[in-house]
This record gives C-alpha cells, structure tokens and sequence, in this order.
C-alpha cells in the first residue's frame, strides 16, 4: 500500500494549470497541428497569455511549435510531441483517480479499493 495515497505524484505541474491543460486538451484533440488563431479561440487566451503558455509547454519538451508560411502569411502551428501526448495520457489517468477517490469520499464509500486505508475515510 502507498504511504501518501492521496499525493497524487503524476499531477505534473506544468500541466496542472488550467491555460495548459486547455491548450493540451485542444492539441490531444487534433491529430494535425493547430495554428496560433485556431488555439487562442479554442482557449480563449490572448496573444500574449498563448505564447507564454505555449513556450513554457515546449521547453517541457510536451509541444512543437512550427513556424511557417501559408501563402506569403506567416503562420504559427503547434502540436503535441509523442512523448508529450505519452505524459498528458499518463497525467490524466491520475486525474481521473483524483476523481473516483474524490467522489468515494463524498459518498463516504470505502477508499481501501484505491489504496487509501479506510482509516482515512471522511466521518
């Protein structure tokens, strides 16, 4: 049995933030890159607030950012690497356990299922 089993550990903080993890969702949900304009309407972020976002994701090594032209505009594309889809796949499978261990203590159920012992079960 884990000694902290509500550590959640694989809450990676550079996606726990909620510009992040929309720009994640929104890049896990296209196969091909999204370009700069498709992103900052999916997410509702300014200029600024994207290119910040989007650089801490890439130094993360979690997104590629192509610069480019599409006809004689240029154009910023952005898509998740394969290890970053790897990690926003691992992340979310621990959120979704901060969930059920989340609404079995709201039910007062059991938490020895999920590897927290009983005694720590919400009176």
């Amino acid at each position: 049995m884990p000694e902290a089993p509500f550590s959640y550990e694989g809450l990676d903080r550079v996606m726990h933030e909620r510009a992040r993890l929309s720009l994640l969702t929104s890049l896990a949900a296209h196969r091909k890159p999204l370009a700069f304009s498709d992103l900052k309407q999916l997410c509702g972020l300014t200029d600024g607030n994207l290119s910040r976002h989007l650089q801490v994701l890439e130094e993360a090594g979690l997104v590629r950012i192509g610069k480019g032209y599409e006809g004689k505009r240029p154009l910023t594309t952005c898509a998740l690497t394969p290890a970053g889809r790897q990690r926003f796949v691992a992340y979310l499978a621990v959120l979704e356990q901060v969930v059920r261990d989340a609404a079995e203590a709201a039910r007062g159920d059991d938490l020895t299922e999920s590897g927290a012992p009983a005694s720590l079960r919400p009176a």
